[in-house]
């Protein structure tokens, strides 16, 4: 497999970003967070309200990065075996095959994940932390690279179904778009006009390969003793925070070491610095706290949590060498 150093990540990373903004208009740092996420190796649940452009921006990124691509619409009807695939009985061989179903590709779009019931939201479970499906006693492993990118309503949509915590914390981290500028959103429609048709087809930057030489850049860059502290105390600080009932667990402050190293990747640096911690901190933590009862009363946002605790947990200042055998830049 052919190498990069994390600068040639950046560069090629920002290609791939103006790629996907020229259809994608004006949700730059939605956009960063998402491939950070992809680059980090995880899965991204893009929560939203329809329309917003959450599907498009998953088809994009999967034509930039010239992978494979299968978008499942999940409904209250759809199965597990909808998912994942089944045996079907060959007459002419006279046995059963397996057919493989649409979570084998490089990128699955699990589009509006909360509609369906959580039996087939499990489905998705193992192969987004196994990296493999299993199927009537039947394992079958899932080519790298492989990543889920989901969308979902809000909770209070019509139809939806909670998304359990077991699942929500396979997500590496959650990203909202929000609605656009006035002058972004006359940008979408003069666009549109302008290639005179409704797909919007882009050209692939990188493919597979590269990807994963991308991925794999990732772990030269260097996280130093004070910041993998800092993300331990920021992830521990949501723990004892007076609204939240649980807080993140251990898997957060991965999430937070990940994609602190994506973001400073995409920076072109090879070592992390507390702003990447800060500009992933609420993406990777808030979707993993449960807050009290009464908190969802009072409107409370666990982003909002995870703010506060931004705010009162110190930064570390140091320029020490990480002691775990990383190298700095």
């Amino acid at each position: 497999m052919k190498t990069l150093a994390p600068a040639e990540v950046g560069r090629i990373a920002k290609v791939v970003l103006d790629q996907v903004g020229t259809v994608v208009v004006g949700k730059r740092d939605a956009l960063e967070l998402v491939l950070a996420g992809v680059l980090a190796g995880g899965h991204v649940l893009l929560e939203d309200l329809p329309g917003l452009g959450k599907t498009l921006t998953a088809r994009s990124f999967a034509q930039a990065l010239g992978i494979g691509f299968r978008r499942l619409q999940f409904t209250p009807d759809l199965l597990p075996a909808d998912v994942t695939g089944s045996f079907l009985y060959d007459q002419r061989a006279h046995e059963f095959t397996f057919r493989a179903g649409p979570v084998f590709t490089n990128l699955l779009l699990a589009d509006e994940i909360n509609r369906t019931p959580p039996k087939t939201q499990s489905a998705l479970l193992e192969a987004m932390q196994e990296r493999q499906v299993s199927v009537e006693g039947a394992t079958y492993r899932l080519d790298a690279p492989f990543h889920v990118l989901a969308t979902a309503n809000p909770i209070e949509y019509e139809g939806t179904y909670p998304l359990p915590e077991a699942q929500l914390d396979r997500f590496l981290l959650r990203v909202s778009f929000g609605y656009p500028e006035a002058d972004e959103e006359w940008d979408v429609l003069r666009r549109r006009m302008s290639r005179r048709q409704e797909e919007a087809n882009l050209e692939p930057v990188v493919d597979a390969e590269t990807l994963l030489a991308m991925q794999a850049a990732l772990e030269d860059v260097a996280v130093e003793d004070s910041i993998g502290r800092y993300i331990v105390a920021l992830t521990a600080a949501t723990r004892v925070h007076p609204q939240v009932l649980v807080g993140a667990s251990p898997r957060g402050s991965l999430a937070l070491l990940l994609l602190a190293r994506a973001a400073a990747a995409l920076s072109g640096r090879d070592y992390v610095v507390p702003e990447d911690v800060k500009a992933v901190a609420v993406p990777a933590l808030a979707h993993r706290i449960t807050l009290r009862p009464e908190m969802w009363l009072k409107r409370i946002d666990p982003r909002s949590v995870v703010a506060e605790v931004l705010e009162q947990t110190p930064a570390p200042a140091s320029g020490a060498m990480p002691t775990y055998g990383g190298r700095h830049g």
